[in-house]
């Protein structure tokens, strides 16, 4: 009876003590829910970083002391300098960790490789924000480069192509002094020696006429030009070279053609199409040129029977100096301007070039140029 009433005892005992200790494990847990969270850890951004990031036109990047980019603005992902909270260019980040042993800005270009898109040419600068914060700030520089890489061969272009003439006038009126006992030495050298003056004469106007398209100086009061006309007088421009080579030259204008712009620029577009066709067609062929209306454009085609361009090289043909078979060029006396004319003119009028061309079978190139609707003074003007 002692020994089951001494067990009773105690399992009441160990029961009392069990719900003491639950009772004590929640009310401390309940406690530690209810004190109030410690300051988070501060970020390294400074206040206010974030707002002027978001104005910024340049990509800008902010990266911590272990190089992690803890900000960054919309156009550096859209160029591509973050990936995973990381900067894409190892050139940039060497440029950074420069920055953050001496505490010196520090400015450079490279060019970032991206994957899938073409690569793009940009110029960064790299200060220290705060002891912990670098700022990377870049600006994309392709077109610059783009431009200074084509002005810097065209300098070069220039300076061979006015070379070849002027060295070969030298040389003829050397031989022509030379050949004065000999009339009809002089009259073969003097003739050849005005071939090279107008070959000279149209490169150095061309040159001048490309330069002036390049400005980009829109005309304040453009003309109305008949288009009837304007193809009238690229063809009666190049007819004496068809004659010569026996090439029947054709057109066929819609009438009531008309369009708003330069007429000169136009006028220099459609007749170095027609010389073009002339020059590189063989003889005994057809050149045909025709203006139709195609909705609200007017489309001016120029179609030869000529040797034709391969198809790999259609989308250089438009480069100035470009040439397919330079020497066929030289023995025609081309430049390699005529069609990047062409296509700036095309540009600044608010109109395309379209090309089709297939080797020994000839070649189409089509002005496409806003239609213009005269009112009865435009047409009578």
């Amino acid at each position: 009876m002692e020994l089951s009433t001494e067990l009773v005892i105690t399992a009441f005992l160990g029961a009392l003590v069990g719900a003491a200790i639950t009772y004590v494990w929640r009310l401390s847990e309940r406690r530690l829910q209810e004190v109030p969270a410690g300051p988070a850890p501060a970020s390294p951004v400074p206040p206010g970083a974030e707002a002027v990031l978001s104005v910024l036109s340049s990509s800008a990047v902010l990266l911590d002391d272990s190089d992690v980019v803890v900000q960054a603005s919309a156009p550096a992902y859209a160029l591509g300098l973050v990936r995973e909270d990381a900067l894409t260019s190892e050139s940039l980040l060497q440029l950074v960790r420069q920055v953050r042993r001496d505490g010196q800005v520090r400015e450079g270009e490279t060019t970032l490789d991206r994957r899938g898109r073409a690569p793009v040419h940009v110029h960064a600068r790299v200060a220290p924000l705060t002891r912990q914060v670098v700022l990377v700030l870049v600006q994309d520089r392709t077109h610059e480069h783009r431009v200074e890489t084509i002005r810097r061969d065209f300098v070069a272009n220039v300076s061979h192509e006015l070379k070849t003439p002027i060295g070969a006038i030298s040389l003829l009126a050397e031989a022509v002094g030379e050949a004065k006992d000999d009339p009809e030495a002089v009259v073969r050298f003097a003739g050849r020696m005005q071939d090279e003056g107008r070959r000279l004469t149209r490169l150095v106007q061309q040159i001048i006429d490309l330069s002036r398209l390049q400005a980009d100086v829109l005309n304040d009061t453009p003309d109305v030009v008949s288009v009837a006309d304007l193809v009238a007088e690229a063809c009666e421009h190049s007819q004496t070279d068809a004659e010569a080579k026996g090439i029947e030259l054709v057109r066929a204008c819609e009438p009531g053609l008309y369009l708003r712009g330069d007429r000169s620029q136009v006028h220099a577009a459609v007749s170095n199409l027609v010389e073009n066709a002339v020059t590189y067609s063989e003889a005994g062929t057809r050149v045909s040129v025709t203006a139709e209306a195609y909705g609200d454009d007017i489309r001016i085609t120029v179609t030869d029977r000529g040797i034709g361009i391969p198809e790999q090289e259609l989308d250089r043909i438009f480069e100035r100096f470009y040439r397919v078979d330079p020497a066929r060029h030289r023995s025609t006396g081309g430049t390699g301007l005529g069609l990047s004319i062409v296509k700036h003119v095309a540009a600044s009028n608010g109109g395309s070039v379209e090309v089709w061309s297939k080797p020994d079978e000839g070649s189409s190139f089509t002005l496409v140029l806003p239609a213009h609707v005269p009112d009865n003074e435009e047409e009578h003007a």
